[in-house]
């Protein structure tokens, strides 16, 4: 297990990095990344839209393009102060301090599920993945952005050293473990320098 992928570690690596995210972001995730990702998914009308990992909301903003209202969750309050000033505190956005293993919503409530640059600081990812299955709706999709496993061996032991990178193959693993029989990735990048991403969509069975 990497060292941001304590729970404790990543809160308070947060608590600095909160303050300049939304400048170094744009580097491994930027706008033209998240347009292209939600073109991956189906929003239908008045869709019921959770936002996992929701930071200081550069994701939640996209989703309130397609949405009229957005439910964003974070285990950093940090962050979220970032993205209270953005949006407020009471509006389109419905803010929740929580964590992705443990979602604090009922079964079956939301039309999209999307996480992006969270998974890798989930101690169980697959259980994370089995709690935004959970809380979708059959035949919703669920959409999460992580990062992609370097090629390079060096990068890759300074990788597993600070949280979870994983490459398709592993993401299958994943996916299936958490219970998902359908789903796709995707790897994004931002420039022929920055770090990948892989970014999966899955489908809900309605089953």
């Amino acid at each position: 297990m990497g060292i941001l992928e304590d729970k404790s570690n990543a809160r308070l690596f947060y608590k600095y990095l909160s303050k300049v995210y939304d400048q170094v972001n744009r580097f491994n995730w930027s706008e033209e990344m998240r347009t292209e990702a939600l073109s991956w998914l189906e929003f239908g009308d008045d869709p019921d839209v959770l936002d996992v990992g929701c930071g200081t909301g550069f994701g939640t903003e996209g989703l309130l393009d397609h949405a009229d209202e957005v439910h964003g969750l974070d285990q950093s309050v940090h962050q979220m102060e970032k993205a209270f000033e953005k949006f407020g505190k009471r509006g389109r956005v419905n803010f929740y301090r929580g964590d992705a293993e443990r979602l604090p919503f009922r079964d079956d409530t939301f039309d999209v599920v999307w996480s992006s640059g969270s998974i890798e600081y989930w101690p169980n990812p697959v259980e994370g993945l089995s709690e935004l299955r959970r809380v979708a709706k059959p035949g919703g999709q669920v959409l999460v952005v992580g990062p992609d496993y370097p090629h390079n061996r060096v990068l890759q032991r300074i990788a597993d050293a600070i949280m979870l990178f994983y490459d398709e193959d592993e993401a299958d693993q994943m996916f299936d473990a958490a219970g998902y029989e359908s789903f796709e990735h995707h790897i994004q990048r931002a420039t022929p320098r920055s770090p990948r991403a892989i970014t999966t969509v899955a489908r809900v069975s309605e089953e």
